[in-house]
């Protein structure tokens, strides 16, 4: 595949091609991990609910600044441009939905 020779809408598309693969590929190994967690647990004699009660819980330390996010959505157009997903939309986010893009093409891996 000769990325050099391809219009900015091919890669474009390629890219949108590739963000899913990546994200389909993650939810398959998140889900591969939990049936070998769960597998793991039941030679045991466990559930991992039992496993989870047993975790040590979140106390009542310091609390941390809120962060502003990491970029959930990106501007195609202009890759500077993101967006977490917090807060109120932003300009380039209402032009892509007016113009048939749908939330999910903009989304970052």
């Amino acid at each position: 595949m000769d990325l050099e020779s391809m219009s900015r809408d091919e890669l474009m598309k390629l890219r949108a091609s590739l963000d899913k693969a990546i994200s389909t590929a993650g939810e398959r190994d998140r889900r591969n991990a939990l049936k070998a967690a769960e597998d793991a647990v039941r030679q045991h004699g466990f559930t991992l609910a039992e496993i989870a009660d047993m975790a040590p819980k979140g106390g009542r330390g310091m609390r941390h600044a809120k962060s502003s996010g990491a970029a959930q959505y990106r501007n195609p157009d202009n890759l500077e441009q993101t967006w977490s997903g917090r807060g109120r939309r932003p300009r380039w986010i209402h032009e892509a939905e007016a113009a048939g893009r749908s939330l999910e093409e903009l989304r970052v891996g």
